[in-house]
């Protein structure tokens, strides 16, 4: 049996007490479960070159020395409901999905480093009108 596409992919989530990471070589992504009713102005997030700090209701959820440096004006924070997620994020994990679906229809080619761009909602581009 083949290896999760996520794995193969290059993000594989560690899970924590207070929720999640994973990376790729370019990016981390850092989920922390907070308190239902828990609002923006309840959190503080801090990005340092090489240090990361996060509170949530005055009490510190993540707080250390990086691996490695970082550029922290490219840092992004959203708080977001379970029933609600970021357009970002929602694009991105439409591009996810959409590779996986075409890893699994050609299992022969290795889709884990590609990128998708162009129209990719509803699992990607429509070619059935296409002349064959």
């Amino acid at each position: 049996m083949s290896a999760p596409f996520e794995e193969r992919s290059g993000v594989v989530p560690c899970g924590t007490p207070w929720g999640r990471w994973y990376q790729t070589l370019e990016e981390v992504f850092i989920e922390v479960q907070v308190p239902p009713g828990t609002r923006a102005q309840d959190v503080r997030c801090g990005l340092q070159s090489r240090h990361v700090a996060l509170a949530v209701g005055g009490r510190d959820v993540l707080k250390g020395k990086l691996f490695d440096s970082t550029i922290a004006d490219e840092g992004t924070w959203t708080l977001e409901s379970e029933y609600a997620a970021d357009p970002w994020v929602q694009d991105q994990m439409q591009r996810k999905l959409t590779l996986e679906r075409f890893q699994k229809e050609n299992p022969g080619f290795d889709f884990s480093g590609a990128e998708i761009s162009g129209n990719y909602t509803k699992g990607g581009p429509d070619f059935s009108n296409l002349e064959k």
